[in-house]
C-alpha cells in the first residue's frame, strides 16, 4: 500500500469516485504472478469496484453523492465497436502510445481498462479510495438507495462475464454444458446456464468449497484430482461429449498434467507465458458440432493447441473481454428481481489497507 496524489478531472466527461467496494479479481492474480506485461512500478491496480460520485465534468451526466457501479471496461459510447455494443473493443479510451503497444502484441489496440497494465492504457485503478473515471456518461450505472454494495459490485466486471460466458456458449434447452473452473466467473456462468435453459451443468474443479458452491445451484461436479475428467464427462453424456464447454480458468492453469508441467516449466525458465491446458481440455472433451466459450484471460502465444480436433470436431469458439455496459442495466434487474444471487461469493471483507494480505489468501 502506498499514498499517491488524489485523482482530478481532466476532461469533462470524467467524474471521480469515492470507492466503498471494491475486489480482487482472479485476473489481478495474473498482473500479481508477473504474467501480463507493460506494468510498471506504482502502478494502481483493481477493476473491480463502486462508490460514491464526489466531483463531475462538465459533461457528465451523473451527480454528486450518486451511488455508482464502474464497468471494468472504458468505453466512449460512440465509436464504430460502441455503436455495436463491443464497448471491450473501444479503443477511444487508449492514448496514443498505449495503442502502438497493443497493436504490436495483438494486431489491434483493445479497450482500456481500469488498474490493468499500460497496454490497457496506464488507468489507476479501484483498489483505492478514489478513481477518477473517464466517459463517466456512459460507463458507470446508478445504484438505488437502499441496495447494499455486495448485492451490486459483482456487476464491475465478474457477473456480466460469467453472463456473456454462457451467452457465448450458445444454450439451447436441454443442454449439458461443462464448466473448467470454479472461480467467481465459472460460478456466475453456472448459475448463468441454468438461467439460460440448461438441462444439465457439470462444474470442474479441485477446491472442495467452490465444487460446493456450484452444487448449491444444481451443477454437478467432477474434482479432477480424483477423477480423469474426459473419461468422467463421457461416461456422464452417454459418451457424446457436453453440448457446450467454458473455460473459466484461463493462463495459470493448475495441475499434475504432462501438458501442464512443461508448461509451467516454460513460464518458470521464461520460454512461455500461458498455460493453457485447461482450454486444450475442453476442446477434447466438447462433443461434435459444440460450441467453445472461454471468458478466461490468455496473454500471449500458445502450444500444443489441439487445432486439429477443433476443426475436425466442426466446434465454434467465441471469446473475449466482456462487454460489461451491454449488459450492465439487464442484470442490476436480474438482482432486484431476485433472480442471480450475488452475495454468496463473497469470502473475505478488509479494510484498504490490509489488501497485500487479501493477495495471500489461499483460493
Amino acid at each position: 500500500m502506498d499514498t499517491v496524489d488524489d485523482p482530478e478531472i481532466v476532461n469533462p466527461r470524467d467524474c471521480i469516485i469515492k470507492v466503498t467496494s471494491t475486489a480482487i479479481c482472479g485476473s489481478d492474480l495474473h498482473l500479481y504472478d508477473g504474467y501480463i506485461p507493460t506494468m510498471k512500478a506504482g502502478d494502481v491496480l483493481g477493476h473491480e469496484f463502486m462508490g460514491e460520485v464526489v466531483e463531475v465534468g462538465a459533461k457528465s451526466t451523473l451527480k454528486k453523492g450518486q451511488r455508482v457501479v464502474v464497468p471494468f471496461t472504458i468505453a466512449c459510447g460512440s465509436c464504430f465497436h460502441c455503436g455495436k455494443h463491443q464497448y471491450s473493443a473501444c479503443p477511444n479510451g487508449l492514448p496514443a502510445d498505449n495503442q502502438d503497444i497493443a497493436r504490436e502484441l495483438y494486431g489491434h489496440e483493445m479497450s482500456a481498462l481500469f488498474g490493468y497494465s499500460h497496454m490497457t492504457g496506464g488507468y489507476a485503478g479501484g483498489q483505492a479510495e478514489y478513481v477518477r473515471v473517464p466517459f463517466s456518461d456512459v460507463g458507470p450505472i446508478v445504484i438505488p438507495d437502499g441496495v447494499e454494495d455486495d448485492k451490486v459490485l459483482f456487476l464491475s466486471d465478474i457477473l456480466p462475464t460469467g453472463w456473456q460466458a454462457a451467452e457465448y456458449a450458445q444454450i439451447e434447452p436441454g443442454d449439458t454444458v461443462a464448466v473448467w473452473g470454479c472461480g467467481p466467473v465459472g460460478l456466475f456462468a453456472v448459475q448463468s446456464a441454468f438461467l439460460m435453459g440448461a438441462e444439465r451443468v457439470i462444474a470442474i474443479d479441485h477446491f472442495p468449497n467452490r465444487l460446493e458452491l456450484a452444487k448449491r445451484f444444481g451443477a454437478e461436479t467432477i474434482n479432477f484430482e480424483d477423477s480423469a475428467t474426459y473419461d468422467a464427462l463421457m461416461e456422464m453424456t452417454g459418451g457424446i461429449g457436453p453440448d457446450a464447454v467454458i473455460d473459466a480458468v484461463g493462463l495459470e492453469a493448475h495441475g499434475m498434467f504432462v501438458d501442464n508441467v512443461i508448461d509451467q516449466i516454460k513460464a518458470s525458465t521464461f520460454l512461455g507465458t500461458d498455460r493453457p491446458h485447461s482450454i486444450r481440455q475442453a476442446i477434447i472433451a466438447c462433443r461434435k458440432g459444440g460450441r467453445v466459450s472461454m471468458p478466461a484471460v490468455y496473454g500471449g502465444f500458445v502450444d500444443k493447441f489441439p487445432l486439429g480436433a477443433f476443426m475436425e470436431k466442426g466446434l465454434t469458439l467465441k471469446t473475449g473481454q466482456t462487454h460489461v455496459q451491454h449488459y450492465m442495466p439487464a442484470l442490476l434487474n436480474a438482482i432486484m428481481e431476485g433472480k442471480i444471487d450475488t452475495e454468496f461469493l463473497i469470502s473475505h471483507r478488509m479494510p484498504l489497507m490490509d489488501a497485500p494480505k487479501g493477495y495471500k489468501i489461499p483460493a
